[in-house]
């Protein structure tokens, strides 16, 4: 087809689909927009050939496409030369790991879905050098294309072969960014490393996207010789014709699968099936499940009067013994996420998990945003198996991205706020192998307090013997194993359900994105609920001398809690049965972790401080017992005599010894001669 006629139709296309469109770019054109964006769909609906062909030839395309544009019926005074076409709604998207060149997609439009895992900083990039003759001043002017730099073979004034220099003033220049791009990560832990691929931007669309925004792209795929001795190889990138913000959580529950749903709610059935079809090989762990539940369909993100952000994604710490399957639990819930990552502790830097700003190309190169595994995950739920293995600065960086939900970037060329809006589920070992429910969970874990208080609610997960229990547990571990060899057999188990998921992955991960798109309110009576809980508990810390139970930290966490209730069930609205489902979580939790070991009370300071009220005043008082013993041996207080009086005054001797070494540890007491002991300010009573 003539090239008039492919122009004069890409015209006729714009009047009859994007009449208004072409106006308002016109208007605002270049200031504020410089690109029209028509949909793949419009195009085929108007001419399928003409739509094919721009799939099959985008660059000879595009060009017939702007010119159309240029030549469009237009005030007098108005012109779109410049002006870009874009394309957008490509019908099928490409796995980044099935584009090959074999498939003869080198030169054709592709579209694909993925992550973005690194950004360049916006640089100009001379699209038309203007090279300065050294003998005679006499400018040449040569187009530069995308990948590689021409200068002029000879001077056009004294046809001399230079020497040239780039006139900087005199080039044209324009708008350039680099992606790095990769598939999005499952986050089951189970999968290999995700297939990435560079995207090339230029003009309007640079700067719109950031390291961990999930994005479809379009654009003609390249390929390129790489540099240095791999020469015979090839390296493929993406010429970027459009880029949009894309999202996992489009997912609808529709046909049989809501009916499913929907029939769970009006039955009551929906949270107890939720529970079974998370992780189902783990026999157990109700209350565990239950919360992960919650923390996978979220509560709501709020933005006060002042612009403080109050986030909606609670946060889960699972404190397990050896044995007692939380990684696959993890994993699970990854898995039924419609958005995911997941990281492992021992092997987790700190820009892994958060995002970091480098260099690129070199020493001069571009500076890049990468992102970790927080940002990639925003919007969903974050995964860290192993948080007692994290380094320090690690475990540091994770205050920022849990509690204001992002990450801030100010390092050379780049300052980014990167959103981290997700739920952190962590797993952690005991630090001494096995947990030990009479000691403070400050003191078992890895983890400083800080990074403690940031979980809104923490479980220990025991290996206790029990008969009754232990006889179920072989039952349901072996009924699976049964039904999985019966399958692999290929004979049909019966019955199937009692082992099975009662709802599918892909049915969970549909209902959690319909859900997220609530925004359900607090009832007169969850509100109700919620105080009077609240109010209970810290009555029970109005003594005197008796420790805080919890702090209104806990408040917001039971408020996510039932807002997350409200949502499983499809409810705008957040009744009083899911104020006391949350009430009941946090309650136990509170049992688990929050009683001081001493006294049985609830404590707020054993996981916020780490050491619970009774723990802070025996400490006190063997401080006390050492100060006043050193002044009368020559040699510092005898442990022996630390210890009978501790006994006098009515301490545990085991408990006082406890205290002793860990005073030692803390440097607060010495040794000045073996079995003796000095307070570290002794001399200055």
């Amino acid at each position: 087809m003539p090239s008039q006629d492919l122009t004069d139709q890409f015209i006729e296309f714009y009047k009859n689909f994007y009449r208004e469109e072409v106006g308002t770019l016109a208007q605002h054109y270049p200031d504020d927009r410089r690109s029209l964006y028509i949909s793949y769909d419009d195009l085929y609906r108007f001419d399928s050939d003409l739509a094919e062909d721009f799939r099959a030839k985008p660059d000879a395309m595009r060009e017939y496409a702007e010119e159309g544009l240029r030549l469009y019926d237009l005030p007098a005074d108005v012109s779109l030369y410049g002006a870009h076409v874009r394309v957008i709604d490509l019908p099928e998207n490409i796995g980044i790991s099935d584009i090959r060149v074999h498939d003869d997609h080198v030169g054709e439009l592709i579209s694909f879905r993925g992550v973005v895992r690194k950004a360049t900083d916006v640089r100009p990039k001379i699209t038309e050098a203007a090279f300065e003759c050294q003998r005679c001043g006499t400018l040449t002017y040569i187009p530069q294309s995308d990948r590689d730099y021409q200068e002029p073979e000879m001077c056009q004034g004294c046809e001399q072969r230079g020497p040239f220099k780039l006139n900087v003033d005199q080039s044209e220049m324009i708008d350039s960014q680099k992606l790095r791009v990769q598939e999005p990560p499952k986050g089951d832990g189970t999968d290999e490393t995700p297939q990435s691929i560079e995207v090339d931007l230029i003009d309007d669309l640079c700067g719109d996207v950031t390291a961990g925004d999930h994005v479809t792209v379009v654009g003609t795929l390249r390929a390129e010789q790489m540099d240095g001795g791999n020469k015979h190889l090839v390296d493929l990138y993406v010429d970027g014709l459009s880029i949009t913000l894309s999202d996992e959580f489009d997912l609808q529950l529709r046909g049989g699968e809501e009916h499913q749903i929907r029939e769970l709610i009006d039955n009551g059935e929906i949270f107890t099936a939720l529970q079974d079809s998370l992780a189902p090989s783990i026999y157990g762990l109700e209350a565990e499940k239950l919360a992960i539940l919650l923390q996978l369909f979220g509560g709501v993100q709020k933005e006060t009067e002042e612009g403080e952000t109050i986030r909606g994604n609670p946060h889960i710490l699972l404190v397990g013994d050896p044995g007692v399957g939380l990684s696959r639990v993890l994993r699970s819930a990854a898995r039924v996420s419609p958005r995911s990552t997941y990281s492992n502790g021992a092997e987790t830097s700190r820009a892994g998990v958060t995002a970091a700003a480098a260099r690129t190309g070199g020493q001069d190169g571009p500076w890049e945003l990468k992102a970790g595994a927080l940002p990639i995950a925003d919007r969903g739920l974050a995964v860290i198996d192993n948080l007692d293995d994290l380094d320090d600065d690690v475990m540091g960086a994770l205050t920022e991205p849990m509690e204001q939900q992002q990450i801030t970037i100010s390092k050379a060329s780049i300052h980014e706020s990167v959103d981290t809006r997700v739920g952190v589920l962590a797993a952690s070992s005991p630090k001494y192998g096995r947990f030990d429910q009479y000691e403070p969970i400050g003191d078992q874990l890895d983890v400083d307090n800080q990074s403690l208080t940031l979980f809104d609610l923490v479980f220990t997960v025991t290996d206790n013997p029990n008969p009754e229990t232990d006889e179920r547990t072989a039952d349901h571990v072996l009924d699976i194993n049964q039904v999985g060899e019966l399958r692999e057999a290929g004979a049909d188990p019966d019955p199937a359900e009692s082992v099975d998921a009662p709802v599918d992955t892909q049915t969970i991960q549909k209902h959690i994105a319909t859900a997220r798109r609530l925004h359900p309110v607090l009832t007169d009576e969850a509100k109700d609920h919620i105080t009077e809980f609240y109010v209970d508990l810290r009555s029970k810390g109005a003594d005197e001398d008796a420790p805080v139970p919890v702090t209104a930290r806990k408040l917001e966490a039971l408020v996510r809690l039932s807002e997350a209730s409200a949502r499983i069930r499809l409810s705008e609205t957040v009744e009083s049965e899911d104020a006391e489902r949350a009430t009941e979580i946090v309650e136990s939790c509170l049992k688990d972790i929050g009683i001081d070991p001493d006294t049985g009370q609830f404590d707020a300071d054993v996981v916020e401080t780490g050491s619970a009220e009774s723990q802070r005043e025996r400490i006190k008082n063997i401080t006390s017992l050492i100060a006043d013993i050193e002044k009368e041996y020559e040699e510092g207080a005898p442990v022996d005599e630390v210890l009978n009086r501790a006994t006098e005054i009515g301490m545990d001797s085991q408990k006082a010894e406890v205290e002793i070494e860990k005073l030692r540890t803390k440097g607060k007491v010495y040794e000045p001669k073996q079995g003796h002991l000095r307070t570290s300010d002794y001399g200055t009573h």
